[in-house]
């Protein structure tokens, strides 16, 4: 991975394009339900403010971050509800401006962290670097439910690579969630960025081998598409296996997206 300037910097950029999509749009369309069953495209920018919210209190106050994972541990899944229900009480004007301002605060935040150190987080500690990606990866995921749910097109560069290399990173998550143990042998990506450039990860001589365009490799291990409809390749039974299941996120896998369910590869 690289520096963590650099994916800060693609952070901003990557998070900026949720404030595009949304800016302009009525109460009404704020309303529309999104890709993600029971989610609204208010949902979705209320979970990104959270999530950018924790990774803030994670890099700039320790103590204050552990005091939000105690006492979630026992139901992560209702500690991200209850702050839904926190941000639904806010007006569209108002949650496009909290948003704005937990996403600068936590952004600055993870900034702030010297390279060489780590940030907690739910499970093991974590290098800046890797939260930022991580941050990416969320960004990309609910930014492509709204779009969705809009019609509208985010634009996609080779800021993917950093996502990329999360995914391949987190390979194991998919193998955690549904509870068996992950194959021992490692995989090679081989990546084609939208500028062109090849992005290869893992042993060039590995057996196991995942191929295809990144942005539908990233649909794929946000399971915002399915397999089905992205030009995504695998050789080998493990990395064959590991495209049905791919997700660059803990915990559990959700329903994902059926096949044809969208009208394009890639929106």
């Amino acid at each position: 991975m690289t520096d963590l300037k650099t994916v800060i910097g693609d952070l901003t950029i990557e998070s900026e394009q949720i404030d595009r999509m949304v800016a302009d749009i009525d109460d009404a369309h704020w309303r529309l339900p999104t890709p993600a069953p029971g989610w609204t495209v208010a949902d979705q920018v209320a979970h990104l403010a959270f999530i950018f919210r924790l990774a803030g209190t994670a890099a700039s106050d320790a103590a204050a971050f552990q005091a939000l994972v105690e006492g979630a541990k026992d139901d992560f899944d209702g500690a991200v509800n209850a702050a839904l229900a926190e941000f639904r009480a806010l007006s569209p004007r108002e949650l496009l401006a909290r948003w704005r301002a937990e996403r600068d605060a936590g952004i600055a935040a993870l900034a702030a962290v010297p390279p060489d150190q780590t940030v907690p987080w739910l499970v093991n500690p974590l290098p800046p670097v890797i939260l930022a990606c991580a941050g990416i990866m969320e960004t990309f995921a609910h930014g492509q439910d709204i779009a969705d749910a809009l019609d509208a097109a985010p634009e996609r560069t080779d800021r993917l690579e950093h996502l990329v290399g999360f995914a391949a990173l987190t390979r194991d998550f998919a193998y955690q969630a549904r509870g068996v143990p992950a194959p021992e042998a490692e995989f090679r990506y081989e990546i084609t960025l939208p500028s062109g450039r090849l992005l290869e990860i893992g042993p060039a001589d590995a057996g196991q081998r995942v191929a295809g365009p990144a942005e539908d490799f990233c649909l794929l291990v946000t399971r915002r598409r399915h397999r089905d409809d992205l030009a995504v390749t695998a050789t080998g039974a493990e990395a064959e296996h590991w495209l049905d299941i791919a997700q660059a996120y803990r915990g559990p896998a959700g329903a994902g997206r059926s096949p044809g369910q969208f009208s394009t590869t890639s929106a």
